[in-house]
């Protein structure tokens, strides 16, 4: 669904359909420890740049809103781990390199894509 910034991000729902006012980020949701969730977050938030730069099945983000800058301003943090080698990934964007590696090293079948 496209966000209020105008980026596509499958974790973003939103619901006007006959007066309903629906908007909730379902990745932010997901963890009860972050602070409440806002649209105006959608801005700077790194998961649709992530999502656009690795399709890795595999990984799994975990997002919450934290307070920067002396909790005058809120962002999204975002966390990534590998449920197939189970390993934090450090840079989401890349994805764990162990996927890659397999993926680098599976045989091509003639006249077939894997």
């Amino acid at each position: 669904m496209i966000t209020p910034a105008g980026t596509e991000c499958r974790y973003y729902y939103e619901d006007f359909y006959r007066g309903r006012q629906k908007q909730e980020c379902r990745l932010i949701a997901q963890n009860p420890r972050s602070e409440p969730w806002r649209p105006e977050l959608c801005r700077t938030c790194p998961v649709p740049g992530i999502l656009r730069a690795n399709a890795c099945p595999h990984m799994v983000l975990e997002g919450r809103v934290e307070k920067r800058l002396l909790g005058l301003r809120r962002q999204v943090a975002v966390e990534a781990v590998c449920s197939k080698h189970l390993v934090e990934v450090e840079e989401p964007h890349v994805g764990c390199g162990h996927c890659h590696e397999e993926r680098a090293g599976a045989p091509i079948l003639e006249g077939k894509v894997p």
